[in-house]
């Protein structure tokens, strides 16, 4: 009957492929495979190995060609290696044909992340979220995934009491899809309750790509205690906290990162989670100015603004971790001089393209924090004249 899990064991070796196609060059894909392998080591897996191929569009039958099936094969025989992950979505019967091959256990991106998402999940709803983004993910990948298919095909034997096997798969999966967007919709209605009762406050939302900094921020900001930690999707729950600048209250929320090539079914099942980015009043959007991909981060998370209709919300960048910056920007033979022309030209370029809306900051070492707060304070008291211009605001 239905296994619908195959979860990743603390640090199993794996390898990682990708490939370099029409729509995907030779150096974002190393990019991606860089953050696959962090995806991997957040599970508890290891990459000891990196496989890419060119080819001008996938394999439908095993997404990479023979010959490099083959390449793989080879190397994985006696090295202890456990799973092959991939970088792109496979399909039922992909997954099945590689694993044939291959004869380890075969995932792909987005199951990676729901893994992660799974081990990550604490309250009720984030694993109902979570369980329901599995149930999705699976559901079209049921009949390429069944190794006994081929005594599905009719005669003496395959006959049933009106369902085969994979027929009641479906159906129960599909009958847990329709379960949890039961529960998660009541789940919902008490989290809008909630909101409801956080009154008139201005609310303000960090938002970003996954492991860039807001939940250290989070901390910083609101002196509270919010889990932190080097790993992707470190916060799924929405934390959100009262907090006081110069006598002016407002909510401020940590919300789950982004990432590229975020599973659509995640997405869809953590909308109301994101309602929490929907309903903000002020975004704070907070940059790992260190990663070297840094502005296709911003890209990634600016598309998923805009899939939420949050992209007209006054926003502030906030470029965090300009320690690490300076430390892989500048070496210590660099005279002062030329680094602070090398700053100065980076904060110009950004201001310009953020009307005047950034801050370079480093939470962990509480740099320039003053200014950032100063911003917020701005942004929150002009929201409170605009929304209240008959009371008067004593702040």
């Amino acid at each position: 009957m239905l296994d619908k899990k195959k979860t990743i064991n603390k640090e199993e070796r794996a390898i990682l492929v990708g490939l370099v196609h029409k729509d995907q060059t030779e150096q974002q894909l190393h990019e991606y495979l860089d953050e696959l392998a962090f995806l991997a080591e957040t599970a508890g897996a290891r990459a000891v190995k990196r496989f890419t191929q060119k080819l001008l569009r996938p394999d439908s039958r095993t997404f990479i060609g023979k010959g490099k099936l083959e390449e793989i094969r080879n190397y994985i025989q006696g090295r202890n290696i456990r799973i092959a992950i991939f970088d792109d979505e496979l399909n039922g019967s992909q997954i099945t044909n590689i694993e044939k091959a291959l004869e380890i256990k075969t995932i792909d991106r987005s199951d990676l992340i729901l893994d992660i998402f799974a081990r990550r999940a604490k309250t009720a709803q984030a694993k109902a979220q979570v369980e329901l983004a599995q149930y999705q993910y699976l559901l079209p990948r049921l009949r390429g995934m069944w190794k006994h298919l081929e005594r599905l095909g009719g005669g003496i034997g395959t006959r049933g009491p009106g369902e085969t096997e994979i027929e009641t798969d479906r159906r129960i999966v599909r009958d847990k899809i329709s379960l949890l967007r039961k529960r998660l919709g009541e789940i919902d209605k008490q989290s809008l309750t909630q909101r409801k009762e956080r009154g008139e406050f201005i609310r303000v939302a960090l938002v970003g790509y996954t492991n860039v900094g807001k939940s250290t921020l989070m901390n910083v900001l609101s002196k509270r205690h919010v889990f932190a930690e080097n790993k992707l999707f470190a916060t799924l729950d929405t934390t959100t906290s009262k907090v006081v600048f110069e006598n002016t209250p407002f909510l401020l929320s940590d919300t789950v990162g982004f990432i590229r090539k975020l599973p659509h079914h995640l997405v869809e099942s953590f909308k109301s989670t994101l309602d929490e980015v929907r309903e903000a009043d002020i975004l704070l959007h907070v940059v790992d100015i260190s990663h070297p991909a840094y502005e296709e981060q911003i890209g990634v998370v600016n598309k998923t603004l805009q899939d939420l209709n949050a992209f007209d919300k006054p926003v502030v960048t906030i470029f965090n971790k300009m320690d690490l910056y300076e430390e892989k920007t500048f070496d210590k033979w660099l005279e002062e001089s030329t680094k602070k022309e090398i700053l100065n030209d980076l904060e110009e370029r950004w201001q310009r393209e953020t009307l005047g809306n950034a801050v370079f900051i480093s939470a962990t070492e509480k740099r320039n924090l003053d200014k950032l707060r100063k911003k917020i304070l701005d942004k929150v008291r002009a929201l409170y004249k605009i929304r209240y211009p008959y009371r008067e605001v004593h702040f």
